[in-house]
């Protein structure tokens, strides 16, 4: 019976430990997802007004997203561009640290989102 009781103790740590890793892996994207979208925004007005297309002002784009960041105490890892520069991607690294299982659970996680800037009128455009 002490057996029994140890593994389903052992048992209920991991679901209850797993269930918050996948919490924290939601709010990582969630929160890279919405660096991108913030990021995305720095425009590139003289690019615009130049008849050269839309695009980001690269190097005002991790300033942006980390300033965002920051407000939850995280940091960009990764900051990408794509060649055209309409579309913005953040990866964002968090810790996680288990509530049962101590420092045997402890992992880094990434979540990873992206921005892509459209234009238009009536409709939104990618071009």
């Amino acid at each position: 019976m002490a057996i029994c009781a140890v593994y389903l103790v052992f048992v209920i740590a991991i679901v209850v430990d797993v269930g918050g890793r996948l919490r924290v892996a939601e709010r990582t994207d969630a929160y890279a997802q919405e660096a991108a979208r913030v990021g995305g925004q720095q425009l590139d007005q003289a690019a615009v007004l130049q008849g050269k297309g839309v695009k980001v002002k690269q190097k005002y784009v991790e300033q942006a997203a980390n300033a965002y960041l920051g407000l939850y105490g995280l940091k960009a890892a990764q900051v990408d561009f794509s060649a055209d520069g309409t579309v913005v991607t953040v990866t964002v690294e968090s810790d996680f640290r288990p509530v049962l299982l101590g420092r045997f659970g402890e992992r880094k996680v990434l979540g990873k989102g992206s921005a892509t800037l459209v234009h238009g009128v009536e409709k939104a455009e990618t071009d």
